[in-house]
């Protein structure tokens, strides 16, 4: 297990111009708690302080689990953008969503977007008398598509819509409730031709900086004029993915590298320490804002990752971004699911607590039900974790957990029961599939393969994955492109 260590809160200032279903848990409050859930993007597991980042600083995620939960066993919905973010906001596992990959489909302008009509915790929220708000990216659908953010439960968004559009920092315009705003930037596209299909971009002139807009976005979001309504915040921020169009030596982009700049380190190396630690500054700002209005023990926030880092970049060995976990972005190796996940609500959930309870994206919809007094949908798959945030009421377990990536070259099944974590590798030819398992509470690095030594727990995994997942004409076993 991945060593934690909680480092001391720093002073900085911030120049910025982020089974059954459980019995229900009692908690005595005057009202449903304000709701801020905040995500990175590319994280890795072992990138900030609380879950073990020696060089890179992040004093305000260091306080913030200091003074609340973190989850050591917590997975995203899978291993890349779109499907995960399609798994938190649906509730609903890869082998069940429509969206179960990052490809367009023949969608020029962005990926699949969610379906007409489809529950949301957006949705779910309004429902109960929520404010909903989405600043940042999006990645789900784009305006006029059934995935537009304001059909699925949004009061309010501000950012991307498109994932490929949000690799570039430095962005012409982003949206603002479906109308584009410009920003002061000049922006190069890059060839239709290539697989972003032009919609890649860099920059020659940066001024403004699209994270810095998403920190502005959500400070006055929270601040709104409606004070009677409770606040579901969903802030997407796009820190510290990588901008792949940019030259090798750029990929992330940053305005500045602040306390890194005099490092002996690559020029990647400081800029992506330092957009780590501006993602911290973010945290701090909203949990700084929520105490100004005196809001703060009557607002929930939570923290996580979309997915791990990039298992390849010049970055991700040199910070230890996943420790001692294998893989990354596009695995279904832990370092490609597991993500860090903190949850503090000052004076109802206790300080400085650290659980193994094992969870996923798809619990974080019925989790919102509860707290919320609403009835969790039939359609999740996943099970409420207020119990272990609030100490209080029976929690239910997972039999086991299931994921599933698609790309050109074929797709992976995972699922994960009790200690053991099964892994197929189906390619284009359908003849070729690879099996491994791994014992996880002896070899979370996952090196030792034991497919061979335990054939039938594998052939049990193995028809587990088939019957978690429904059939999909997009993303089907092989796919075919």
């Amino acid at each position: 297990m991945l060593r934690i260590q909680f480092l001391k809160l720093l002073s900085v200032v911030i120049l910025l111009s982020n089974c059954k279903e459980a019995p229900k848990v009692e908690v005595e409050r005057p009202s449903p708690p304000n709701v801020i859930f905040i995500m990175a993007d590319d994280l890795g597991y072992g990138d900030i302080g609380p879950y073990g980042q020696q060089k890179i600083k992040t004093p305000f995620l260091d306080k913030m689990a200091k003074e609340g939960l973190l989850f050591t066993q917590f997975y995203a919905g899978t291993s890349v953008c779109a499907p995960s973010r399609a798994s938190l906001l649906t509730g609903q596992h890869t082998g069940h969503i429509a969206i179960r990959g990052n490809r367009q489909h023949g969608r020029r302008n962005g990926q699949m977007p969610l379906a007409a009509n489809q529950m949301t915790l957006a949705t779910l929220m309004k429902a109960a008398g929520y404010r909903t708000g989405l600043v940042g990216k999006w990645g789900l659908g784009n305006p006029g598509t059934s995935g537009d953010p304001l059909k699925q439960g949004f009061d309010f968004y501000y950012g991307y819509t498109d994932q490929i559009l949000a690799h570039n920092y430095y962005p012409e315009y982003l949206y603002r409730n479906g109308e584009k705003e410009k920003l002061n930037n000049t922006v190069v596209y890059q060839d239709s031709k290539l697989w972003h299909e032009g919609l890649g971009s860099t920059s020659t002139e940066k001024n403004d900086y699209s994270n810095d807009r998403f920190t502005r976005e959500a400070l006055s979001f929270i601040e709104g004029e409606d004070r009677k309504s409770p606040f579901f915040l969903y802030l997407a921020l796009t820190l510290p993915h990588d901008n792949g169009e940019q030259l090798p030596d750029e990929l992330f982009e940053v305005p500045d590298q602040g306390r890194y700049a005099s490092k002996p380190w690559t020029k990647n190396q400081k800029d992506y320490a330092a957009m780590v630690t501006r993602m911290d500054h973010t945290v701090g700002m909203v949990r700084a804002t929520l105490d100004s209005l005196g809001i703060a023990e009557h607002t929930i926030v939570i923290f996580t990752s979309d997915n791990g880092p990039y298992r390849s970049h010049p970055t991700t060995a040199f910070f230890d971004s996943n420790g001692i976990l294998r893989g990354g972005k596009r695995d279904l190796y832990e370092g490609g699911t597991r993500v860090p996940m903190l949850a503090v609500w000052p004076k109802t959930i206790n300080k400085g607590r650290t659980s193994d309870h094992v969870g996923a994206f798809w619990d974080v919809m019925p989790t919102l039900a509860e707290l919320v007094g609403q009835k969790q949908p039939g359609s999740s798959d996943g099970h409420s974790f207020l119990p272990t945030l609030l100490e209080k009421g029976t929690q239910t377990t997972h039999n086991q957990l299931y994921w599933e990536f698609h790309s050109s070259q074929g797709a992976l099944q995972a699922v994960r029961e009790g200690d053991y974590k099964y892994i197929s590798f189906r390619s284009t030819d359908k003849d070729s599939i690879r099996q491994e398992l791994y014992k996880l509470s002896e070899d979370l690095g996952e090196l030792q393969d034991l497919s061979t030594v335990l054939p039938e727990r594998v052939r049990r995994m193995d028809s587990i994955a088939n019957s978690e997942r429904t059939t999909s004409e997009f993303f089907q076993f092989p796919i075919e492109d």
